[in-house]
């Protein structure tokens, strides 16, 4: 064995990448013949759910760097009037589309930990439960969410570290603040331990079929469970209402594929990415969902005895945020998803 180069690549710099060469290498056979991808898998879907923390964890890096420089640099002065007169300017984090960057990455990254803290949890339940029904609904939300997690967490991951950068202008694009370096390291996410695009395609063509669909039932059902509760609360009614909506987008979503697809693949191929993408939007949703509910109660207990009302109060106007601005998104992806594979093969191959 040899290596035959070092791999010079776009971040990840300090994890090193080479090929290497096996000339005249004897080869064993490791476990059972024909079992090789089942137990390559078994390895691949922890590592996709590693994968997702990843971009989530970068993003979380440079959601604390853009704060910091937002609440530092001055330029111009807010729209509704100079939030500091004595200063010659205001910082920046006082303009609307500075906050609307930090919201958008605060949302993403509190909603996307609380999904990964759910589906660790069935991850524990799956691997110690000895209740064998507990362990199917644990392996099937598993499966299920695992390239949601993959692939939802790594495109929003790189978006956010994008909008780190955009916070800090031109300053951003300078290697010394370093903000440039995670962008390009939560590249790589998008990329490795499958790319996105395999991502969906596993989400739409294997974990939608599976059991005769009874992953994504499994789903819905306790989804719907959690709303019908919500809903019954005037204090949660309007994101309830919001997330049920997004929640019959989906659905619909899922049998106009199941349809089409069953006549034309393409049809699978063409809405997966942005299917998937619809599907994390929905189940952030509904993290957001549980965690209003409990910013309510202990502002409602008066913030004590927990971590203080200003945090509570903070929770819930993200909240807000993630319902008002974010949530939507699902609106123009079943546009996409309804038009169909058409618009999409419909060029020949010579003509791009």
């Amino acid at each position: 064995m040899r290596c035959g180069s070092i791999e010079h690549k776009m971040g990840i710099k300090a994890s090193p990448t080479c090929v290497l060469d096996f000339d005249d290498a004897i080869g064993w056979m490791v476990g059972e013949p024909h079992k090789g991808m089942r137990g390559m898998f078994t390895m691949m879907n922890g590592a996709r759910i590693g994968v997702g923390l990843q971009g989530l964890g970068l993003a979380e890096a440079s959601y604390q760097n853009a704060v910091i420089y937002a609440r530092e640099r001055v330029q111009g002065r807010a729209l509704t009037g100079p939030r500091t007169p004595g200063a010659p300017a205001d910082p920046i984090i006082v303009h609307a589309d500075v906050r609307k960057g930090l919201m958008t990455m605060r949302a993403f990254i509190e909603g996307s930990r609380a999904l990964a803290y759910w589906i660790g949890m069935y991850l524990d339940i799956s691997e110690r439960t000895d209740d064998a029904s507990a362990r199917e609904e644990a392996e099937d939300m598993l499966a299920l969410m695992t390239p949601i997690i993959k692939a939802f967490f790594t495109d929003y991951g790189f978006l956010a570290t994008n909008l780190g950068l955009q916070t800090y202008g031109g300053h951003g694009y300078i290697r010394e603040f370093g903000m440039e370096q995670f962008v390009r390291d939560a590249r790589i996410g998008m990329i490795y331990e499958g790319t996105n695009a395999v991502q969906a395609l596993d989400l739409v063509g294997r974990k939608l079929p599976m059991e005769n669909g009874r992953l994504v039932r499994r789903y819905f059902d306790m989804l719907s469970k959690h709303l019908e509760t919500a809903s019954a609360d005037p204090e949660l009614a309007s994101f309830a209402k919001a997330l049920a909506d997004a929640m019959q987008v989906l659905q619909e979503a899922t049998l106009t594929i199941a349809k089409r697809a069953a006549g034309n693949p393409d049809e699978a191929g063409a809405a997966s990415t942005d299917y998937l993408q619809m599907f994390g939007l929905v189940a952030v949703g509904d993290m957001w969902l549980k965690m209003a509910g409990v910013a309510q109660r202990k502002l409602a207990e008066g913030g004590e005895g927990g971590l203080g009302r200003t945090f509570y109060d903070s929770k819930l106007k993200t909240a807000r945020f993630y319902f008002k601005k974010m949530l939507p998104q699902v609106l123009a992806l079943r546009a996409t998803i309804a038009a169909g594979a058409e618009p999409v093969m419909a060029l020949d191959a010579d003509a791009f």
